[in-house]
């Protein structure tokens, strides 16, 4: 499915704005905390010019089962909530006409939806949603619902890839497909707009002259123009696909981007800000990268599902690097809301996270990555956060999800998140992976107020998980929180001071394991959970507050990473 565009041949409306609205049992209900189905419905007119042309209806995101609606029509469902979806509504609608457009959305979980969660029942007989995921369960939509114009034959896919590089010429591979008759031939165009390359037909290759490399703080893209022609000579449809020419690969223990060592600095981040909740904010988003640039960092995780399309295109033109991730987070029994315990049962068992939650698993990861894949700022796929990993049942169940992804694109390594409870000699699946991404709270959640113990405990580890896989690590989860302005001249949980001083001994064991290429500290900001009695208003492990105000944390990060010799490169100590 192709991002919307406007070209020679296509056009868009955002239908964003005020919808009327109504949750699906009545108005006294406590909409924060609604569980089950709601309604959004507005009335829009479709553009007179249209004429000739087919018209669409996408949905960026409906948390989490989305149906559309044309008058009466069911026209569209999707199940999955961060993931794109669009009906072709073209013999419903009539160019400068209007017609009631009406969606459906529910944010119910069960043991088989990814993310999974379940429905229980209070003691004053209210049905209320539970999850696993240790952040709140926003719903809704929250990104852009379109109107689109598209020429009846058209380009419906287009897919491009590095192959090679060096210094005078890229070797770029393509694939495009077209409904309807009509050739393909492309062109790279370069930041200039002038035509670089041609090359005729759906799949092939172009091989790009003296190359402007995308890399680590340089989002250096060129444009894939893709043109489907007819018999007679004419276009019958543009399509401008934004790319980059860079490499990526695993070898050993080190990740190389473009051939050369990279060491992730950075963010495990949310979608997330007061008001807005999860919607898509564009002033927000440029002051959130802003804020990564002051602090020095390179890299951002999609924690724990995929992002709107516009964080990955500003990612793409600011050069920062993304770890792209499904919304597979809580396939675990022992974790809930934070806390950390011991499993009374199976994870992976027909009466819990079985066949049809990897059916649904197996959705999320094809999605995520057809949607994101021509976008260079993604460098690796995460497919779970925190899943149950030492059962070994968990082999069988990840498997297949961790081929899946190898087939669907085979130009980046694969991953997913560990949590402590499946340790290297226990990990079940890390054999299936090119990158052990591990989340860790030494002096948090084990460990707290006692930083010389975490510090002891946390090097034996990550010294055991080189000395038993010969793979990159990624510590893709630290840090503690802290509540902004509480201070204390000692070790005391939840100043602003402890958050700093954890994580500088976090760094100091990192820069003497030489298998560790990067860390991403948890979180860019602080968030909003579910309610509970560990959390005060929301997740404080932010090294910035809500609103985007700076704790003492951000300044020591700032101090490291700011400092770092390039975009990219890894600590000079130990190394």
């Amino acid at each position: 499915m192709l991002k919307p565009q406007e070209s020679e041949t296509r056009d868009q409306r955002l239908l964003d704005g005020l919808w009327s609205f109504r949750a699906g049992r009545s108005a006294d209900d406590p909409v924060r905390m609604h569980v089950g189905w709601v309604w959004y419905q507005r009335t829009v007119r479709v553009p007179a010019g249209w004429s000739g042309q087919d018209v669409l209806v996408r949905v960026d995101a409906a948390t989490h089962e989305g149906r559309v609606y044309v008058d009466d029509a069911l026209v569209a469902s999707h199940v999955g909530g961060y993931t794109p979806f669009e009906a072709d509504i073209t013999g419903l609608v009539e160019p400068g006409l209007t017609f009631r457009l009406t969606i459906g959305v529910s944010n119910v979980l069960t043991n088989e939806t990814i993310p999974p969660g379940y429905l229980e029942t209070d003691a004053a007989g209210q049905e209320r949603q539970a999850y696993r995921h240790d952040f709140f369960n926003y719903a809704g939509l929250p990104r852009h619902v379109r109107l689109i114009s598209v020429p009846h034959e058209r380009i419906t896919d287009v897919v491009v890839a590095t192959r090679s590089i060096a210094a005078d010429e890229a070797v770029v591979d393509y694939r495009a497909a077209a409904s309807g008759s009509g050739g393909i031939r492309v062109a790279v165009v370069d930041a200039d707009g002038t035509d670089v390359v041609s090359a005729e037909g759906a799949e092939g290759e172009v091989r790009v002259p003296s190359p402007r490399l995308w890399a680590p703080g340089e989002g250096n893209l060129y444009e894939l123009r893709v043109e489907l022609v007819g018999a007679d000579g004419e276009v019958r449809d543009v399509y401008r696909q934004p790319f980059g020419i860079r490499t990526v690969e695993v070898r050993g223990t080190r990740f190389l981007i473009n051939g050369e060592p990279f060491y992730f600095r950075g963010f495990g981040k949310h979608e997330d800000a007061d008001v807005r909740g999860r919607g898509i904010d564009d002033a927000l988003l440029v002051h959130d990268f802003s804020l990564m640039r002051w602090a020095g960092a390179n890299s951002f995780r999609t924690a724990h599902y995929p992002y709107a399309e516009e964080v990955l295109d500003l990612a793409d033109r600011a050069g920062v690097v993304v770890i792209d991730e499904t919304a597979a987070v809580g396939l675990n029994l022992g974790i809930g809301g934070g806390v950390h315990g011991a499993a009374r049962r199976a994870a992976y068992a027909p009466d819990m996270f079985n066949d049809r939650t990897r059916a649904a698993h197996a959705d999320a990861v094809r999605e995520l990555i057809e949607r994101d894949r021509n976008h260079p700022c993604v460098v690796l796929w995460s497919i779970a956060n925190e899943p149950e990993a030492a059962e070994p049942a968990a082999r069988e169940y990840f498997a297949p999800l961790a081929a899946l992804a190898r087939e669907l694109d085979p130009t980046r390594p694969i991953a997913y998140m560990n949590e402590a409870m499946a340790g290297p000699e226990t990990d079940a699946i890390v054999g299936l992976f090119d990158v052990i991404g591990l989340n860790r709270y030494y002096g948090w959640y084990q460990d707290n107020a006692n930083l010389a113990a975490a510090e002891i405990r946390l090097q034996q580890e990550l010294e055991s998980w080189a000395r038993h896989h010969d793979k990159p690590i990624v510590i893709a989860e630290y840090g503690a929180d802290a509540m902004p302005g509480l201070h204390s001249a000692f070790e005391q949980s939840w100043t602003e001071e402890y958050q700093a001083k954890l994580l500088e001994m976090y760094h100091r064991v990192f820069d003497r394991i030489d298998a560790v290429v990067g860390e991403q500290v948890w979180n860019f900001a602080d968030f909003q959970t579910s309610p509970g009695i560990i959390r005060v208003d929301g997740n404080r492990k932010g090294v910035f507050t809500r609103d985007r105000r700076p704790k003492a944390a951000a300044h020591l990060l700032r101090t490291r990473w700011a400092t770092a010799p390039s975009a990219g490169a890894a600590p000079e100590q130990g190394r």
